[in-house]
């Protein structure tokens, strides 16, 4: 990085060369602007402009990146080791490799070039953000999901978090050679998804949910049509009758805000044969339990819970967020009637990811949701360190299968089956 009052003093002549506020950069292609910027730039340090034995050449493109691409960030998204990239502040930057936090060399060399960052990638997808309005959910053109918090909520500054976007498509082999599932697993649950079983993917932040629900969605047989619902899209299908939908903030008189709950209603009038809603967090939760009831079998979704116990109760919690006044009882009835499956996933304190639990969930019992656990991961005393191992329960529905025709692998249930170090 140049030296930060030096980068500063270039960043606003280039701006005042340009005046790139009275450009309009976001219908302008970047290429051209860049290669504008760039000459302008090389123009301004030529004149006789102090740099000292600053490299022209990266000091060109520090400068340019901040003045119209995403400034010190830029390396760090090329970086296919950062999986997620945290500022907080100007002079604040860290990122997570190999599932581990760290602090970064990047720096943004004043709190309004952050600022101008941030007012470029919202005003891509007609989005803004401002002191009236400090928090946002964004995403970048490759797809990488960014979301800000500005001054007063943030008392460090601005706060930018982008969590990047995989290169290529993770498939259910990647999970098995990280070690974040067994075969065994991925045999039930590929099972699961082509039988039609209605799968909630539970866990923490960061834990994996939305990697393992797209590569649970690429399972689907690909004569199927699929209505995907997100808040900021992520998932990755390659499936040709797709219908991406996401979710809208309101525009600046308050109005047109479109939720995760008016997509899932209107999911139900285009005839998916699966419908798949990137998190349920509020009363969505309801409407999509009633899609799963009303013929709309293999529908996913995520949550964010500790534990497949615990997924149960949060479930309890966001349908009745929903405003409907419904008994309790009723709610689990529809919860136990909607839900086949539930996977758990977590993020080790060593920055490793796996599926802990697959749960079945069987019914109601005295008023109380019924579940037994198919596989589960035993961790030893190495943190992250452990196995896979079914429990040799053998889901229910699998009788179903077999009277239906089909011939399912019951050797994955014996006790210990599939047992794998990780």
């Amino acid at each position: 990085m140049p030296p930060p009052e030096l980068a500063r003093t270039l960043h606003r002549e280039l701006l005042a060369s340009l005046d790139l506020r009275r450009r309009d950069i976001v219908q302008m292609p970047e290429p051209e602007l860049r290669a504008l910027a760039s000459e302008r730039l090389g123009e301004i340090i030529a004149r006789g402009h102090p740099h000292g034995a600053a490299d022209t050449a990266a000091l060109v493109r520090f400068v340019v990146d901040e003045a119209i691409g995403l400034g010190p960030l830029e390396a760090l998204l090329a970086d296919d080791s950062v999986s997620e990239i945290m500022v907080n502040g100007a002079g604040r930057v860290f990122v997570e490799r190999a599932g581990r936090l760290e602090p970064s060399a990047a720096r943004f060399t004043s709190e309004q070039a952050l600022r101008a960052v941030i007012d470029r990638v919202v005003s891509r997808v007609g989005r803004r953000v401002d002191e009236s309005s400090p928090l946002v959910d964004a995403r970048l053109p490759d797809g990488s999901r960014v979301n800000v918090v500005l001054q007063p909520l943030s008392l460090c500054g601005a706060a930018l978090t982008i969590r990047k976007f995989a290169r290529r498509r993770l498939e259910v082999s990647d999970l098995v050679a990280r070690g974040s599932i067994s075969e065994s697993m991925v045999t039930f649950l590929a099972e699961c998804v082509r039988h039609r079983r209605n799968i909630v993917v539970s866990g923490g932040t960061g834990s994996g949910k939305t990697t393992l629900l797209n590569v649970l969605s690429a399972l689907i047989p690909p004569s199927e049509r699929i209505v995907t619902i997100e808040d900021a899209a992520e998932l990755q299908l390659a499936h040709e009758n797709l219908v991406p939908l996401e979710a809208r903030l309101a525009n600046i008189e308050g109005r047109g805000a479109i939720t995760i709950r008016d997509l899932v209603r209107n999911a139900l009038r285009m005839r998916p044969d699966r419908i798949v809603v990137g998190e349920c967090r509020g009363g969505e939760a309801l409407d999509m339990l009633q899609a799963m009831n009303t013929g709309h079998d293999g529908s996913l979704t995520t949550a964010h819970a500790n534990g497949p116990r615990d997924l149960l109760s949060r479930l309890e919690v966001m349908v009745l967020m929903s405003g409907v006044d419904l008994p309790l009882a009723a709610v689990r009835e529809q919860i136990a009637a909607a839900i086949d499956l539930i996977v758990h996933v977590e993020r080790f304190s060593c920055g490793a990811r796996r599926v802990t639990h697959i749960v079945e969930v069987t019914g109601l019992d005295a008023g109380v949701i019924s579940t037994q656990e198919i596989f589960r991961f035993v961790a030893t005393r190495a943190r992250g360190q452990g196995s896979f191992e079914a429990t040799g329960q053998v889901p229910g529905f699998y009788e179903a299968l077999c009277a239906g025709g089909a011939t399912p692998d019951y050797s994955i249930f014996q006790r210990g089956a599939g047992k794998a170090g990780a």
